[in-house]
């Protein structure tokens, strides 16, 4: 099992969810994430270099993606995995749509997708099904710009689990969102 179905299912916008990654991935994450404003180039550069890893290694980086594909290009995506060490916890890395599709509902439906593919057992990097997923758990900042992404996990059922201060920087903690999937 190398790759997640694409789902084929659409979404009123048209959009399709696939699960596979494309050579061309890495720049529409580019343009997926630097369009929402909230990202320093860095931040950019680690989105991109997570499906780099995908493309590079396969299943043994132990990221997994969907994509919100319209008209075949890249609107928006999800990134996660397992967590280390752990039996059945998984990181929620990223979860972004490109603005001009913001507010269409598609966050909520690659959160779900995610959710579901999580708990349907991810490929793990022998290419064996990993256990389904417990528990979900998703970082970002405390600054105020924020708030919308804060509002956007809790209508998905997240709640804060920590707050870490001062983690990103001062006066920039660091909150730890997780939400029970089974």
């Amino acid at each position: 099992m190398s790759e997640q179905p694409t789902v084929t299912a659409s979404h009123p916008s048209g959009s399709i969810i696939r699960g596979s990654v494309q050579p061309t991935d890495p720049a529409a994450v580019r343009e997926i994430v630097g369009s929402t404003g909230f990202f320093h180039d860095f931040e950019v550069d680690v989105a991109v270099e997570l499906v780099q890893e995908r493309l590079s290694r396969g299943l043994a980086s132990e990221y997994h993606f969907l994509f919100a594909d319209l008209n075949a290009h890249p609107i928006g995506y999800a990134c996660f995995g397992p967590i280390p060490c752990t039996q059945g916890s998984f990181d929620l890395y990223w979860i972004a749509v490109h603005a001009a599709h913001q507010g269409s509902g598609l966050g909520r439906r690659l959160m779900a997708e995610a959710e579901r593919t999580m708990l349907a057992g991810v490929p793990g990097a022998d290419g064996r099904p990993l256990p389904p997923a417990r528990r979900v758990y998703i970082e970002t900042s405390s600054q105020p710009r924020y708030a919308p992404t804060w509002r956007f996990y809790e209508r998905c059922g997240y709640t804060i689990e920590a707050r870490l201060k001062d983690y990103y920087a001062a006066g920039d903690d660091k909150l730890i969102y997780a939400k029970a999937l089974s």
